[in-house]
Parts: structure tokens; C-alpha cells; sequence
């Protein structure tokens, strides 16, 4: 029988109580099935091909969920936009109703992803960054604690104390960035650099629905902001434009950047089992990132840092390249600089300083191609991209020029950098 006599399939669905919206799914999708609203991530039944390329990355699982349904009734995508929780699994007896007492052939989620195209398609001149992108982690990675505490964990929520609340950009500048401390006092909260926890924010939205967790990104080292304290940090900017420039006032960020010392946050995670750092010695790790997407590279640099200073580790080289607007939107600019220069190389982008010309990231890779080029065929070196999305598809690209010039084969190269788990892409 063939796809065209299949009475019903595994329709794949994303379960609303438990995604945390983070776009990785739609992000990494090779055929634009996946998309969302206001409310829900949704997958359009007409455009899945059921690769399964959006299932591994996913932090929380809630993309890994399959309804049997009748093929010519599969659940719309406006149908799915205004879900609050799956819908339960049809009985037999609906099953039966449906198929007219014929026996009918399913079709399984992974009966056509032999076949199906993943990434770029011969002739295809379309680059995908996401296509290089790893989910497994770097093999000496430590093991991952996920999902402790959310709607469908043992316990909902986790209550977390404010600590700390410390602005890390320049007063006056149009982007407000903050460090926030999250004590968890005697509760296990066990989280890796690279991980991220949700905030719950208080209140309800315009439907009169609680607030959706918002993900963020841990900015402290797997013991502590403090070493030996139960707590992490983040790094969150005050959102006041979306990314069109139109004005809004985000709902998550405007609360945490408010919190005061002694207030009480929920919190649900951690997340995350790939985007982590390695651990074996003369591992070396590259970090591009921009704005907050600083946060998981604070946390590798701070726990490296430590590891250097108690002699415990022989850590590889570290490079970091950051880009921002201008210096003073430049989180944590005053500790960069206090960094020893043999522990961490450090390249600054500046995109609008005025009388100066625009540098972002991708340029000060070219310009320290020679240096990449030698990693990229490192098996011990490891690269970490976080921040807007915008500036995926520009690096990846930058990694590609680097390679090719140095007369390595890109294919080759990005093909391992995705199975050995040596390229992380994290972005919003």
C-alpha cells in the first residue's frame, strides 16, 4: 500500500502545556512545517514530511508527541493555535467509525524520513545554517539534569529568591541589560553552562490565561554564581521594541529587570542536553554571540576561570567574539576587560559607533580566519553561537568561507562539526 491508500497517519503535534516557545523546533524545521502565534508552536500536517529533525533539539519534549487520526481530518493549524493541552488519543471505537469498518494502514512518523529532504536538496542553492547545527553534546560533556520541576514534572514550579538584581550596560543607553541572581536556598536545582531555566511570570495575558514560561539562558557556572551557593544568574534585557522597531513592553523581561532583593520567582527546567561545554582537557572553545546571547558563554568562561585557578584543569584555548551596537550596550564590557589576555582571546564587533564603519561578528571571524581555520579541523575544538537569529545564517556562513579558503572541504568539515557535537547554535 502507498502513501496515496493511507487511511490514517501519526499526525505530529506539539504539546501546549509544556513548550516553553523557545523556536528551536520552527527554527531547525527543513520544511517550514512548523510555526507559530501569540498563543501556540503548531505543525502544519500538509508541509511535515516527518524527518524528525525538530524532535532531538527540542529542550522539554513537548515536540515529540504523534495523534492517530483519520489523514483527510488531521487537526488544522488554526485548530492547534487555539489549544490549551493536546487532545486525547482517539478510542478504537472512533477509529473503527472513521475507517468504515475497513482495516486501514497507518502510517508511522518515521515511514517516510528515508526518503525525505533534509537540508539542502541537490541543485539546491539555498544555505541553511541549521543544517550544521549539532544536537548531541561534545562527549565529555557532563551528564544533563532536564525537566525537574514543570506542568507535567513531579512538582509544577520551583519558588526561587531574588539575590542579586545588577544593571549590566551603561545607564542612558537605549538597551537596559540586567544580571539577576535566583537563589533556590536548600532545593536541588542541579544546572550545566548552557542550560536554561523559564520564569513564570505573574498575572494573566489579554485572554485571561496565566502567562506562558519565558526561557533564559544561565549566565553562572555549574556551582553557583557563587561557588558553593544553590543559585544561578541570568542575563535579561529589558524588552521595549520587538524586532521590527514597533513599540511593546515584554511581559517576562520588564518583570525580572523590576525584581528587587527578597522578591520570590517561579521557576520551571532546567533545559538543554546539547548546547554544553566540553570537559576534557585541551578541549578549546570558540563563543560568537551578541547582546544576552552572552549569558551560556559567561558561564563557560566563569567555570574555565575556575577550573584554571585551583589547577584542577587544563583547559585549551578560549575565543570569544561579541558583538553589540556600541560599547555601552555591550553586557559585562567592565569584566571582559579584567580578563587575563593568555586565558581568553577576546574580539569586540561594534556596529554603530558613530564614524566608524559596521562590524559584526562574521567580519571579525574573516579577520581571524587564519586562527579559525586550524580549529575547525581541531576535533577538540568546539563552537558555541547564541543570540538573535539573525546572525546565524551570517556566522555559519563565515565558518564556511574560513574553511574553504584554508582548502578544507566545508561539507566534510560541517558534517562533523554536526555529529561530533562540535557546533551549537543557539538562536532567537
Amino acid at each position: 500500500m502507498d502513501a496515496s491508500d493511507v487511511v490514517f497517519l501519526k499526525q505530529h503535534l506539539i504539546d501546549p502545556e509544556i513548550c516553553i516557545r523557545c523556536n528551536t523546533c520552527e527554527s531547525v524545521c527543513p520544511v517550514g512545517a512548523i510555526t507559530h502565534d501569540s498563543n501556540n508552536y503548531v505543525v502544519d500536517a500538509a508541509k511535515c514530511n516527518l524527518c524528525m529533525a525538530c524532535v532531538p533539539p527540542c529542550p522539554t519534549g513537548s515536540i515529540d508527541n504523534w495523534r492517530t487520526v483519520p489523514k483527510a481530518k488531521a487537526y488544522s493549524v488554526d485548530e492547534q493555535f487555539g489549544w490549551e493541552s493536546l487532545p486525547e488519543p482517539l478510542g478504537e471505537a472512533e477509529l473503527a467509525e472513521a475507517a468504515g469498518g475497513v482495516e486501514a494502514a497507518v502510517l508511522p512518523p518515521q515511514a517516510e524520513a528515508a526518503s525525505a529532504p533534509i537540508g539542502i536538496e541537490p541543485g539546491d542553492a539555498t544555505f541553511r545554517s541549521a543544517d550544521y547545527g549539532a544536537v548531541v553534546p561534545p562527549w565529555s560533556a557532563a551528564h544533563a539534569y532536564t525537566n525537574l520541576y514543570g506542568p507535567k514534572a513531579a512538582v509544577k514550579t520551583l519558588v526561587a529568591t531574588v539575590t542579586g538584581n545588577v544593571r549590566v550596560t551603561e545607564v542612558g543607553t537605549d538597551y537596559d541589560t540586567h544580571h539577576i541572581v535566583l537563589d533556590f536556598g536548600t532545593t536541588p536545582f542541579p544546572v550545566l553552562e548552557g542550560q536554561s531555566i523559564a520564569v513564570v511570570p505573574p498575572g494573566v495575558d489579554e485572554r485571561g490565561k496565566p502567562h506562558f514560561p519565558r526561557q533564559y539562558s544561565i549566565a553562572s557556572a555549574r556551582n553557583g554564581e557563587r561557588p558553593g551557593y544553590n543559585n544561578v544568574s541570568l542575563t535579561i534585557k529589558r524588552v521595549l521594541e520587538d524586532h521590527q522597531g514597533r513599540p511593546v513592553r515584554g511581559v517576562a523581561s520588564n518583570y525580572m529587570c523590576d525584581l528587587k532583593v527578597g522578591d520570590k520567582v517561579e521557576v520551571i527546567g532546567p533545559f538543554g542536553a546539547s548546547f554544553l561545554m566540553p570537559n576534557h582537557p585541551k578541549s578549546h572553545i570558540v563563543m560568537i554571540c551578541t547582546g544576552t546571547g552572552s549569558a551560556p558563554m559567561r558561564a563557560m568562561t566563569e567555570w574555565r576561570r575556575r577550573l584554571r585557578k585551583s589547577g584542577k584543569f587544563e583547559g585549551g584555548k578560549l575565543m570569544l567574539f561579541f558583538g553589540a551596537r556600541t560599547r555601552e550596550e555591550l553586557p559585562y564590557f567592565g569584566p571582559l576587560q579584567q580578563l587575563p589576555k593568555d586565558f581568553i582571546d577576546l574580539n569586540l564587533a561594534f556596529s554603530r559607533v558613530p564614524g566608524q564603519p559596521k562590524r559584526y561578528v562574521q567580519d571579525l571571524m574573516r579577520d581571524r580566519a587564519a586562527d579559525l581555520a586550524v580549529l575547525l579541523g581541531d576535533p577538540n575544538a568546539y563552537f558555541y553561537v547564541c543570540g538573535l537569529k539573525a546572525m546565524e545564517e551570517g556566522v555559519v556562513l563565515a565558518l564556511r568561507d574560513v574553511a574553504q579558503q584554508a582548502g578544507l572541504d566545508w561539507e566534510a568539515v560541517g558534517a562533523a562539526l554536526k555529529r561530533d557535537g562540535r557546533l551549537h547554535l543557539e538562536t532567537y
